[in-house]
């Protein structure tokens, strides 16, 4: 059994290789020019050994011809004149010459190769990211994902380009050093050749052990990225709550981990190496044996060429043995990339393309689970929203307001029930046309390292007339703090708008919604993080910006939901109330306790 576990994993190891080798294609050219590059080294070495042939035959009489001996190149009047003296230095000049060229051309084409890998796997695991749908994020942590990029991909590459310069720069090294052994005497060759099943045995049996604790390495890796990006993103946290020794142990900790794992590989290494060389070394010994025993009629050039020839092929020999734990080690990192690559896109199998709709929402009978999840967050919710209009989602934190806002973009799947966007179901729009239509305000605002202009000009919307994005800036009240900026609409934010504050960030994601100018918009929690002051203005902007525009609006601040056409109480993922805010208070029940509530928690807020 556990020899068809091993055969199996062999196959997959064999498989995830052979499809990455498939990212060399585009650069085959290269490609084979490093191979034409590798194989001329390779024959440089036989060469050298050869020409010591002749330097220690030459030590008794440098005046003989170089090409003595040798049938048809002999009787050339100009080579039969060629001596040791002058020809050996030469020679040697010329080998290292040859080599050099056949180095350049491998190393640097191989490179190139590399280096184009390295770069079209980071852009298809890139990519991909753009793709995937929304529960991939949620089960999935950021660390993992950029060690993918950056820290596997480096590995992989290794894999691919590395071991095959290994294997074919010191694999033609070893059949040309062979080739020459042989015929320079057989017998001995032979008897040398029965050592070698022993050295494959042992290169097998480590190779198995790397590639476990390679895989293990990346894990680890990808924990020391987490924990360091988890904190450099929440460090305000750390510091209010005094987390700093806390994370200190944590990443602490992920380090020994990784330290640990790196440590067993190398000691794998470091035990592997010395033992193989011990099996090389004796082979030696007793090849030193057998020349000296079987030396028949050989010159003392011929023995000294033959045990310099075979003393040049462990060296080869132990760097094909090591390449196998390169492969193995790019493998592990390979698997975990395929595994990214190979994951379902988010699914887009709608066909209608709308150039503008009017925006009237209608939700019919849904109900919604996360996936692996059997708790139902929503249960068969229906409502109508008509073009202009706005509805209001109240209730307790976890109620699945947020939810219902995620699945009108189907930033979720939902499987039963129906969302309606002017008479066509959500899932019937491609996807980017879907979301050209809605403008979605959270209370979590992301910013990106860039300027004013071009967090609020993003995406589709880049590239926006100059005027379009200061009447949209006017509009979300943030010309007052835009205006007092160093370069104004071109002052850079920070990284997540970190040199803005909550209120200003909240302003600007409201002008960048505003910009897009779509006929559906969602504002879930969007004034949460605004002051008193700024909210007055906000309201007054949203007012403007709902006008003629289907919003939904997930709020816990009365002044947003009182002027609402239709109220919606949600608990515990139905609605159990619906209908004007004097409706429903006249009705005295969910929504006048959570009014009651809310007239204590935000009594500043209320007009007058």
């Amino acid at each position: 059994m556990p020899s068809q576990h091993a055969s199996a994993s062999e196959a997959s190891s064999m498989r995830i290789y052979l499809r990455l080798l498939g990212y060399v294609k585009p650069y085959i050219g290269m490609f084979l020019l490093s191979i034409l590059g590798f194989l001329i080294f390779a024959s440089t070495q036989p060469m050298l050994g050869y020409i010591l042939k002749y330097f220690v035959d030459g030590l008794s009489n440098p005046e003989a011809s170089f090409f003595a001996g040798i049938p048809y190149l002999s009787e050339i009047p100009f080579l039969a004149q060629l001596n040791l003296l002058l020809t050996i230095p030469l020679m040697i000049v010329l080998i290292a010459l040859w080599q050099g060229l056949g180095s350049y051309l491998g190393n640097y084409f191989l490179a190139k190769v590399s280096l184009g890998l390295v770069h079209d796997l980071r852009l298809a695991l890139f990519d991909k990211l753009l793709v995937l749908p929304n529960r991939y994020f949620d089960s999935h942590n950021s660390g993992h994902l950029i060690s993918r990029i950056t820290f596997n991909v480096t590995m992989v590459t290794g894999a691919a380009t590395d071991a095959i310069k290994v294997v074919i720069r010191e694999g033609m090294t070893v059949i040309f050093l062979f080739v020459t052994l042989l015929l320079m005497n057989w017998k001995l060759t032979l008897v040398m050749v029965a050592i070698l099943p022993l050295i494959g045995l042992m290169v097998t049996s480590a190779s198995r052990k790397f590639r476990k604790q390679s895989k293990k390495i990346q894990v680890a890796m990808g924990d020391v990225t987490h924990v360091a990006s988890e904190t450099i993103h929440g460090y305000r946290v750390v510091r209010s709550f005094g987390g700093e020794r806390y994370e200190s142990e944590r990443f602490s900790a992920a380090s020994i981990d990784n330290t640990h794992k790196q440590l067993r590989m190398t000691k794998t290494g470091a035990i592997y190496t010395p033992m193989l060389q011990l099996v090389i070394y004796s082979a030696m010994a007793v090849l030193m044996f057998l020349v000296l025993f079987m030396r028949g009629d050989a010159s003392a050039g011929d023995l000294v060429a033959y045990i310099t020839l075979a003393g040049l092929l462990p060296k080869p020999i132990r760097q094909l043995s090591e390449v196998s734990s390169t492969i193995q080690k790019g493998v592990a990192g390979a698997e975990s990339i395929f595994e990214q690559l190979d994951e379902a896109a988010e699914v887009d199998s709608g066909q209608v393309e709308s150039e503008r709709i009017s925006g009237r929402l209608e939700v019919r009978n849904l109900s919604f689970s996360y996936p692996g999840s059997e708790k139902a967050v929503l249960d068969d919710i229906s409502f109508t929203v008509e073009p202009g209009q706005m509805i209001a989602l109240v209730g307790r934190s976890g109620s699945g307001k947020s939810t219902l806002a995620n699945l009108i973009p189907r930033f979720y799947h939902h499987e039963h029930g129906s969302i309606l966007l002017d008479g066509v179901d959500v899932e019937d729009y491609s996807l980017r046309n879907l979301r050209r239509h809605i403008a979605l305000v959270t209370q979590q605002v992301t910013l990106f390292n860039d300027s004013v202009a071009n967090n609020i000009a993003y995406g589709d919307l880049a590239g926006a007339p100059r005027s379009a994005i200061e009447a949209a800036v006017e509009a979300a009240y943030a010309s007052e703090f835009v205006t007092r900026l160093p370069q104004g609409l071109d002052t850079q934010v920070g990284e997540n708008g970190v040199l803005l504050s909550g209120g200003q960030r909240q302003r600007l994601a409201i002008a960048r919604a505003l910009l897009k100018d779509a006929p559906v918009l969602v504002l879930d929690e969007a004034t949460s993080a605004l002051d008193t002051e700024s909210e007055r203005h906000i309201q007054a902007a949203l007012d403007r910006v709902m006008k003629g525009r289907t919003t939904l609006v997930i709020a816990h601040r009365l002044s947003t939901i009182e002027k609402a056409d239709l109220i919606l109480v949600m608990e515990q993922g139905r609605i159990v109330e619906r209908g004007t805010h004097a409706e429903l208070l006249a009705g005295n029940g969910h929504y006048a306790r959570l009014h009651a509530m809310g007239m204590q928690e935000s009594a500043p807020v209320q007009p007058g």
